[in-house]
């Protein structure tokens, strides 16, 4: 008798299941939250050189505000004004004519900047004065947080390992909370910065753990309905945050407005259980009966779990009472099991950077920033809903490598569109993020289904570290457009077309039961067809 079988015995995807995953997409929706709130509160808005200290003696007298930044900040040829330089001295002379036959003196601004503030109340950029020269610092924020969610994943998929999924998941939930809520009273720039780090290293351990044990709970059959409905965990926080962020201008309070819904997943914690395979990996059997005997009364399947005694269950994932700790050295121990890491680390890596380089290069389509976001997650629906249908049809791995493909050719067709023709560029980037966010989600459920139940946590934390470092890598690439206006997109379409050529050689999961042991990557057990040498 297999795992499987007891699912199935029991409902594989009864009361007791839809209560777990109501829990995590619930969970879900401060972590999606605050990798967007990256985006708004860095905005920097429109800013100029506080310029009453030109104006002590009242020399402006009865001229307008256009006129005082004519005499006072100097113009770009398209009339618009400078955001980092100042005259030194006020130039009357420009209000008759809009040259001088001299270039005046100017200066960095030197008392400040003034900001426009009718899209967004304060943001760090406004806090912090982080513009002109300072502009580096802004925007390294992200990366700073990015950073901490890679550590994260490292981190949380070992510790989650080792002391099981349900108390981490904790750990993180009130971990993330407080750090993001401390954030908040911040009285430096890099007492924020340092504070975004935790919060960004506490809060993946959500996404990690919530996944593993949504999949290690549901039978086969339902495996794609439960990550198709992860995955629109994203997509609904997505689309509430710029509802959330539209009536909330002023980044504290948007960062309070995002942070406290985790308040509600710390109590329901309590009614989340303990992944069952994990326990009986590591040798507690009696608690792990206790859960499914938890999930069959919940599922009203009694009658068969009283019939299971605690010492059968080491048997079914043959752990003979091991009780063993696993670690990330053991992902490369063993040679098949070092080809699945290598090979999933390698897909997860490209994904991500192809998901998020074809995202933060999509542009404005003529909406705010609000609205553009919203659509943005408009647009993942029907992506997702075809993978739902696509997984059963034609498998994970052709799913993954299909979506990839087609992103890839997104990318190519792009290249041959001139610029001036906006829409059309939009519109295939728009179906080419909309791949490659189906490319990542079913990656994702691919690989919780190739790892064994002993490393799985681990397996994921790697596959996540490595995944954030592609998240991280994208803008690099980006900024390789100041060489040549397409070379970012012919890189992000090669990195594409080499992760279809990747997952490829990864073996198919489609109705087939998960893994316990390292054996059965191995071939001791064979529960999946071989890694492909």
């Amino acid at each position: 008798m297999k795992f499987e079988d007891i699912l199935s015995e029991i409902n594989g995807f009864g009361t007791f299941q839809k209560t777990l995953l109501l829990n995590n997409f619930i969970g879900r929706f401060g972590l999606v939250c605050h990798f967007i709130l990256n985006i708004f509160i860095n905005v920097i808005p429109s800013h100029h050189c506080d310029i009453n200290a030109l104006d002590a003696d009242g020399v402006f007298g009865n001229l307008t505000s256009e006129q005082r930044l004519t005499v006072s900040i100097p113009q770009h040829e398209d009339g618009t004004f400078d955001s980092c330089l100042m005259f030194s001295e006020p130039q009357f002379d420009l209000l008759k004519n809009s040259s001088s036959p001299t270039e005046p003196p100017v200066v960095p601004c030197q008392n400040g900047w003034i900001y426009d503030n009718s899209t967004f109340t304060s943001s760090l950029a406004t806090q912090w004065d982080l513009v002109c020269e300072k502009a580096r610092m802004n925007k390294a924020v992200v990366t700073i947080f990015f950073l901490g969610v890679m550590f994260g994943a490292a981190m949380f998929g070992s510790l989650s390992a080792t002391f099981g999924r349900k108390k981490m998941l904790l750990v993180s939930y009130i971990s993330a909370m407080c750090f993001a809520l401390a954030s908040v009273f911040s009285s430096s720039f890099t007492m924020f910065a340092v504070l975004r780090f935790f919060t960004g290293l506490s809060i993946t351990g959500i996404v990690i753990i919530s996944t593993i044990l949504n999949v290690e709970w549901v039978d086969i059959e339902h495996r794609k309905l439960v990550s198709v409905i992860d995955s629109m965990s994203w997509t609904f926080a997505i689309m509430c945050f710029c509802l959330i962020s539209y009536w909330i201008r002023e980044w504290r309070w948007l960062t309070v407005a995002v942070t406290l819904p985790i308040s509600i997943s710390i109590i329901s914690w309590w009614w989340i259980p303990e992944s069952a395979r994990w326990l009986i990996a590591n040798g507690n059997v009696e608690e792990a009966h206790y859960y499914l005997r938890k999930c069959a009364i919940m599922n009203r399947r009694e009658e068969f779990i009283s019939s299971i005694k605690p010492e059968v269950l080491s048997s079914i994932v043959g752990t003979d009472g091991e009780n063993r700790k696993y670690s990330y050295l053991d992902l490369v121990r063993t040679p098949k099991m070092r080809r699945l890491a290598l090979k999933t680390g390698l897909t997860w890596f490209c994904v991500a950077t192809v998901a998020y380089g074809i995202g933060f290069s999509i542009g404005s389509l003529g909406l705010d920033l609000h609205l553009t976001q919203f659509v943005y997650g408009v647009i993942e629906i029907p992506s997702k809903l075809s993978v739902y249908y696509l997984l059963d049809r034609i498998g994970r791995r052709t799913t993954v490598v299909g979506a990839l493909l087609l992103a890839g050719f997104s990318l190519v067709i792009n290249t041959f569109i001139p610029k001036d023709q906006t829409v059309v560029r939009t519109v295939i980037a728009v179906l080419g993020r909309g791949c490659s966010g189906a490319s990542f989600m079913t990656t994702i459920l691919y690989s919780s289904e190739l790892y064994p139940t002993v490393l799985r946590q681990n397996g994921m934390g790697y596959n996540s570290f490595l995944g954030r470092l592609g998240v991280s890598v994208s803008p690099l690439i980006l900024l390789l457009d100041d060489v040549w206006g397409h070379l970012s997109q012919v890189i992000l379409c090669v990195v594409a077309l080499f992760a279809s050529l990747v997952a490829y050689q990864l073996p198919e999961t489609q109705n087939r039961c998960l893994p316990e042991t390292i054996e059965d990557i191995e071939g001791t057990k064979k529960k999946l067809s071989d890694i492909s040498e």
